[in-house]
């Protein structure tokens, strides 16, 4: 029920690597027309890396590895399309309908046509408050082999609480560069990975290592924001204070919360967030376009 690309299709045959990208932060993360910018933009540097990128959606009701530019155009126009989690995917199907896949549905999907490697911005994780919010992406990092690449997860959320979900879930949590999980906005958080590597190639081993012991689950190779576009936390952390308070004032809860989130946050920095939000998506692109390549056989 999968439709790859041809372009995609005909990397497995050539033996070129592929890189897995998730189409949510197309339709929900980021503003038009700069979501559709960013998104073409990055699948431009992914290929001038010589690398492949498969961009995943579905579209009209078909799961599609490898969407074209005019279908990633027309889930960033169009209004109403489903936020999908790996649950939701037969509800689009079934249906007809257009769904932008999160980091678990991405997962889900690509490895179903033999994708190893996955960038994304920040993954989902455990909400701060009492409401015992927890996104799916964990479940499926807990699950689906898939190296994944990010900025750690969305500060928005309970770091140290998706970090101990994590480790309780098995996944490895690697550092790119860096001996903290970073905090998507923010280069560190104080929270310290399980291992740091400094190159393509010593992420590429883990990965095989991996593989080769027959494991469950993600590997998630996190790396912190450019230096340049990096915030300081603590402008960050006022920011999103304020924004949890809108979210309970308006009775924002579920899948609508993050998104909500985050488009408070960059209000609250008069935009900045956004370009970090956005050189992070480029970064974390670009490294796992070089682990893509160092893992493909000598």
């Amino acid at each position: 029920m999968i439709r790859v690309s041809k372009e995609v299709s005909d990397a497995f045959v050539k033996g070129q690597p592929v890189l897995a990208l998730e189409s949510t932060v197309i339709a929900h993360g980021l503003p038009r027309p700069r979501n559709v910018e960013v998104a073409l933009s990055i699948e431009d540097d992914v290929r001038k890396q010589g690398v492949v990128p498969a961009t995943v959606g579905v579209i009209a009701g078909e799961p599609v590895v490898g969407l074209s530019e005019r279908e990633i155009e027309h889930i960033g126009a169009m209004d109403g399309v489903l936020k999908l989690s790996t649950r939701e995917l037969p509800i689009p199907v079934t249906r007809g309908l257009y769904g932008a896949t999160t980091v678990a549905a991405t997962m889900w999907l690509a490895r179903r046509v033999g994708i190893q490697v996955f960038a994304t911005g920040g993954i989902g994780g455990v909400h701060r408050g009492e409401l015992n919010d927890v996104s799916a992406d964990l479940t499926e990092l807990s699950r689906t082999p898939m190296l994944v690449i990010c900025a750690g997860a969305k500060s928005v959320l309970d770091l140290p609480a998706t970090r101990e979900a994590l480790e309780t879930a098995g996944v490895l949590i690697v550092g790119f560069r860096a001996d903290e999980l970073p905090a998507f906005y923010s280069r560190g958080s104080g929270i310290p990975v399980d291992v740091r590597v400094e190159s393509y190639t010593e992420a590429a081993a883990l990965w095989r290592a991996h593989r080769a012991l027959s494991m469950q689950g993600a590997v998630l190779v996190c790396v912190p924001p450019p230096d340049s576009f990096a915030l300081p936390a603590d402008l960050i952390e006022i920011a999103i204070q304020n924004a949890i308070v809108c979210a309970d004032r308006d009775g924002v809860r579920g899948k609508d919360l993050t998104p909500f989130l985050l488009r408070e946050v960059s209000g609250s920095t008069s935009g900045k967030s956004l370009e970090t939000n956005i050189a992070v998506l480029r970064n974390n692109a670009a490294v796992a376009a070089g682990i893509a390549k160092a893992l493909r056989p000598a």
